[in-house]
């Protein structure tokens, strides 16, 4: 190889990693990032720590829901696309799971109901069980009233998983009757403003509603871990084309020590 061409090549490095770090060395450029509510807030999070160490990069967080994130990655109108379900087979993206995380299903703090059975929860959402009475709860305030189902938009990631993990292994289909919201927050804030209502919730939107024992056993971050709380599912970050330049710096950052600590401290729980 000619001195010439040599020289061309390395020109090009260098040209390549300027452009990626900047003339100082430092890193620069910018990162959309779309789709599910419930990976959201650990994203911003993730994004602002990220942002702090670079003050080159911006990275620009939105939700959408999983299906709309994963579409974004795919169409290449986001650099990453934020799932909290699985990918189907015919969603061939690269997945990064940076995550794991459970769904508790929740009351209103006061609602005097405990805990659940699984099969109690299945005939719940799909409308077979309508009356708080027939679950055991006779307290004033509920034993005349009926539930109030508070479900995910379709799309919703926390909705997918929940019918994956708690509705399909028995043939069942969520009921049409039921309130149906955008966002976990949402959720969130139906179940801490009506008493007689129940939904289902990512671990890191309990602030002010009452999780459930399903079978018995809580909805901790050690019971996931220890398997004995079933309904749980990944955080995923996916991308178009296997993740290269800045959007591998950033997962890099995320799967890191000081990223799975933050993601531990927000209350999900480390993949590492």
């Amino acid at each position: 190889m000619s001195k010439k061409i040599i020289f061309i090549v390395l020109m090009l490095v260098v040209v390549a990693l300027i452009s990626l770090h900047g003339k100082t060395g430092e890193l620069t450029g910018s990162i959309t990032i779309a789709g599910s509510t419930s990976v959201q807030p650990l994203a911003e999070e993730l994004a602002q720590f990220f942002m702090q160490k670079n003050p080159h990069v911006q990275i620009f967080v939105q939700g959408g829901g999983s299906s709309a994130g994963i579409k974004a990655a795919l169409l290449g109108t986001a650099d990453i696309g934020n799932s909290s379900r699985n990918l189907r087979p015919s969603e061939q993206l690269y997945a990064t799971t940076i995550a794991l995380d459970g769904i508790a299903i929740v009351v209103n703090p006061n609602n005097q109901l405990d805990g659940m059975t699984l099969q109690q929860v299945q005939e719940v959402f799909s409308g077979e069980v309508t009356s708080w009475e027939n679950l055991g709860v006779s307290s004033k305030n509920l034993r005349n009233k009926n539930i109030v189902l508070v479900n995910r938009e379709t799309g919703s990631g926390t909705r997918g998983a929940f019918e994956e993990l708690v509705m399909e292994p028995v043939n069942k289909s969520l009921t049409v009757n039921a309130l149906v919201q955008a966002q976990n927050g949402s959720v969130q804030q139906v179940i801490r403003t009506t008493e007689a209502a129940i939904g289902y919730l990512s671990l890191g939107f309990l602030d002010g509603v009452k999780p459930l024992k399903i079978n018995r056993v809580a909805p901790t971050v050690e019971n996931i871990i220890n398997g004995s709380y079933k309904i749980a599912r990944p955080f995923l970050m996916t991308t178009k084309e296997k993740p290269a330049g800045l959007v591998k710096e950033f997962l890099d950052f995320i799967l890191s020590t000081e990223g799975q600590q933050i993601i531990v401290n927000q209350g999900y729980i480390s993949v590492q």
